[in-house]
């Protein structure tokens, strides 16, 4: 059961160029990597040489990468979402909590489909939770000037409060934070992030190194949606801080995979 959530959640669809380029520039050190580099690794994807830097050159010209003397650095969305990233993956423990919550509820009278979906993609990045349609929520335990892109957005659409009391139940706090479907996930992907660091570490070929990138943007992804709640507030054995140091060393050894591959 494990293993087939964890194909479900990696999906059977090809990565396209702009995901594998994409990812392996949100993954690197630097946040840039030589157009060499690139290429190399989107050949493993089946991707072409003139696909990939085609690719490149689009998202250049949409903001999202920068070029220079023959390298590609991350820029405007893609440079967010690495902070987004980093954050999810090194966060081990959240501020003390005093009980209090944080809400944002929409002030402005008339919004656009676009300002809708701005929104909620900025309070799902600092993960608030939406109670109900112009309130988002959460426990307030996190910095609040976290993720500044994203709470730019909140601050144009919302007003803010913070340390205020709630009597919400434990069931409905469950339910809006999804937390039973996301605990169960990543104790699926901890297992595959295990089972590939104890499997075969000399096992150099295509598929299986295209398999843990998949898996790598699985676990990124699903990061990303941690809700961050205080200890009161998760079951004993909650696998945040489980799955944050198992992709850790997931990703360092995988890192050394992929050097291997540049340097081949």
């Amino acid at each position: 059961m494990s293993g087939s959530r964890v194909r479900e959640l990696i999906g059977d669809r090809p990565l396209s160029a702009r995901s594998v380029l994409a990812s392996a520039l949100l993954g690197s050190d630097e946040a840039r990597l030589p157009v060499s580099n690139l290429v190399a690794l989107a050949s493993l994807f089946g991707i072409s040489d003139g696909a990939a830097r085609t690719c490149l050159w689009r998202m250049v010209s949409n903001g999202e990468l920068t070029a220079d003397e023959g390298s590609y650095a991350l820029a405007g969305r893609l440079a967010e979402r690495r902070q987004r990233v980093d954050e999810a993956s090194r966060i081990d423990d959240v501020r003390q909590w005093d009980g209090t919550w944080e809400l944002a509820i929409v002030s402005v009278e008339r919004r656009s489909a676009s300002d809708r979906l701005e929104l909620r993609k900025a309070a799902m990045a600092l993960h608030l939770a939406d109670f109900r349609e112009g309130v988002w929520i959460r426990p307030d335990n996190l910095d609040p000037q976290r993720l500044s892109a994203s709470r730019a957005v909140l601050d144009r659409q919302c007003t803010h409060f913070h340390g205020a009391a709630t009597d919400i139940t434990a069931d409905k706090m469950r339910s809006l934070f999804a937390l039973d479907g996301w605990a169960d996930d990543a104790r699926a992907l901890i297992d595959a992030m295990r089972t590939a660091l104890e499997g075969n570490r000399h096992d150099n070929s295509v598929e299986h190194f295209t398999d843990e990138f998949a898996l790598s943007i699985a676990v990124v992804r699903h990061l990303q949606l941690d809700p961050l709640l205080p200890a009161e507030l998760v079951e004993d054995h909650w696998p945040g801080n489980a799955l944050r140091s198992t992709y850790r060393r997931f990703d360092d050894a995988f890192k050394m995979r992929m050097n291997a591959v540049f340097d081949g």
